[in-house]
């Protein structure tokens, strides 16, 4: 893969090479390889049609976490977010010790104490990462989903940045079965501080405790905003905002 130098960009085929832009620039790659109807039958390419099973098939289950926390997720992600998740979850799915090559998933992976402390901890905006802008404590009730941040300051607990003059914290209690698709997100709603030297508790309840069998998953959204004439705007396109998935249950 190579990258297009010139101020003339090309998009489209030419004599074998595809020119095509990505996030990461003008890309040219060549074109050809084997053809995908020898890859689904010729005998020889078994281990690959296993490959691309279970490349699908975690694909789906990241899709399908991204559709469940939508209402969040518009509001802290950076461009790699879905490829960054990807990843993970194919460690993940390595993990399913139960299933046959070809035939492994995320869901039997999660169900390992290994593939739920990989996924645990996930920031859905590397640019603004939980360990990078929170720095409190914060208790978290994996029944109810409830999360406690006791003795909070948020001149002193958060990296703050530049212009921002309020915060706003909200959580989701999230079940989630890889298997069905089925899920069910509870939000709490959100509260709203002036960035201040004050210090108070916070306590996110989300609306009830999510019906259905699948995964537990508990997320925590931290959103910066500039107040101004008494409206608070969301701050330079979302880029500073946190989304981090507390725990795995």
């Amino acid at each position: 893969m190579a990258k297009q130098d010139s101020f003339i960009k090309i998009r489209g085929t030419l004599d074998g090479l595809t020119f095509y832009k990505s996030i990461d620039g003008h890309l040219i790659r060549r074109k050809g390889g084997v053809s995908r109807a020898r890859i689904m039958n010729d005998p020889n390419f078994i281990r690959t049609r296993e490959n691309i099973a279970e490349f699908g098939s975690t694909a789906h289950s990241g899709k399908l976490l991204r559709f469940a926390i939508g209402t969040m997720l518009h509001r802290a992600k950076d461009p790699r977010m879905s490829s960054r998740m990807l990843s993970v979850l194919s460690k993940v799915q390595k993990l399913d010790g139960v299933s046959a090559r070809g035939q492994r998933s995320v869901k039997e992976g999660l169900l390992t104490v290994a593939g739920k402390s990989l996924l645990k901890g996930f920031d859905f905006n590397n640019r603004a990462t939980f360990q990078s802008v929170f720095h409190s404590s914060y208790s978290l009730d994996s029944t109810t989903g409830v999360v406690t941040i006791s003795d909070f300051v948020s001149l002193d607990h958060l990296t703050i940045p530049q212009g921002a003059t309020h915060v706003s914290f909200r959580n989701a209690f999230l079940s989630l079965d890889f298997t069905s698709g089925e899920f069910d997100t509870k939000y709490s709603p959100a509260i709203n501080k002036a960035l201040d030297m004050n210090s108070s508790t916070i306590t996110l309840t989300p609306a009830a405790v999510p019906g259905g069998t699948g995964l537990k998953l508990y997320l925590l959204l931290i959103e910066f905003f500039q107040e101004v004439n008494g409206v608070q705007y969301p701050l330079s396109n979302n880029e500073f905002n946190v989304l981090h998935l507390l725990d795995v249950v």
